[in-house]
């Protein structure tokens, strides 16, 4: 199915580019979420005409995001978790408890979606977190997990 994309999206393409993709994908995703529009003639001109429009919406989101990106990039966040004598947590850190976690310390808010552990945090330790928060711009923190007590 042929859409046309209304933001610049990671791996897909940028704004005003016709692609092809599965039906399921665009019906369920890209229109869903307005990014992009079936590929007719009169929406292919409809996006010629506001596309200067988009990308000046698209540059300001992508400001934004090298703001969060400033304030949050390289920091480290403590997680106190229940923890067995293993060093196995009771279950893991999510990126909804990573967003909580973030906007309690800096007000910044960060949709869960937008979060990217590189591995499944199920144990005491460091670890690496990638937050996406344009498909320019990236940002890495590092998640802390403590122990809060040991259960035996």
């Amino acid at each position: 199915m042929k859409v046309i994309l209304l933001e610049n999206l990671k791996r897909i393409g940028t704004i005003g580019e016709v692609i092809d993709v599965k039906r399921g994908f665009a019906r369920n995703f890209l229109i869903a979420n307005r990014k992009a529009f079936y590929a007719s003639k009169e929406n292919i001109k409809q996006v010629e005409k506001i596309k200067s429009e988009l990308s000046k919406k698209d540059s300001e989101k992508k400001q934004e995001a090298k703001k969060i990106s400033e304030k949050v990039d390289k920091k480290e966040y403590n997680v106190k978790k229940l923890s067995t004598e293993n060093n196995e947590l009771y279950g893991s850190v999510k990126p909804t408890e990573i967003s909580k976690l973030i906007f309690k310390e800096g007000k910044i808010e960060i949709k869960p979606s937008m979060i990217q552990p590189v591995k499944e945090i199920k144990s005491l330790g460091k670890f690496k977190v990638k937050i996406s928060l344009h498909s320019e711009v990236d940002a890495e923190i590092t998640i802390n997990v403590t122990s809060a007590e040991t259960i035996q």
